[in-house]
């Protein structure tokens, strides 16, 4: 089990490179423009993975700091964003890698930000709601680099298995 959060913890960090790289190229307009996402733009989705995420590490580690709103700009600027992005995805890595089978089924206890309550979950489910959420919103920045008129890169899942990091997960 622990080998299938390691596949989905290093996919994780290809397709963030990915999408990053893809929205480099955007002009600054474009990259804000409000896409009627959740999140609006590309910038606000960003910015809300990386929100999410450090909730989530946050819960599964004690370890960390996040702002209370999933909506909040962490960072103004693409390249201090993927700082962020780079140094939370190899944390992921390392936590991921840390667990072994007993800790994956295992449960864990949070509190929660949206409405403040306490919740006791098994550790696998939560670790595939928490991958999960971020490949729904990468498909959201796939779908406004291609509203955009861009070429949105391939994310699928045995695309990154066929790459020489991925290919051990294949």
């Amino acid at each position: 089990m622990r080998s299938h959060f390691q596949m989905f913890a290093a996919y994780n960090r290809w397709a963030n490179d990915l999408v990053y790289d893809a929205a480099a190229k955007l002009s600054d307009e474009d990259y804000r423009r409000d896409m009627g996402a959740f999140f609006k733009s590309i910038h606000g989705t960003l910015n809300h993975i990386l929100i999410a995420d450090r909730i989530w590490m946050k819960r599964f580690t004690g370890e960390g700091d996040h702002p209370k709103t999933l909506d909040a700009i962490l960072f103004e600027q693409l390249p201090a964003l993927r700082v962020a992005r780079e140094a939370e995805d190899r944390r992921i890595i390392a936590f991921v890698d840390g667990l072994d089978d007993r800790a994956v089924e295992g449960r864990f206890t949070y509190i929660t930000v949206t409405d403040v309550r306490t919740v006791s979950q098994r550790l696998a489910p939560a670790l595939s709601h928490f991958f999960n959420h971020q490949t729904h919103h990468r498909g959201q920045i796939h779908a406004m680099l291609t509203a955009l008129g861009n070429q949105a890169p391939s994310l699928d899942l045995v695309r990154f298995q066929r790459t020489e990091t991925g290919r051990r997960f294949a």
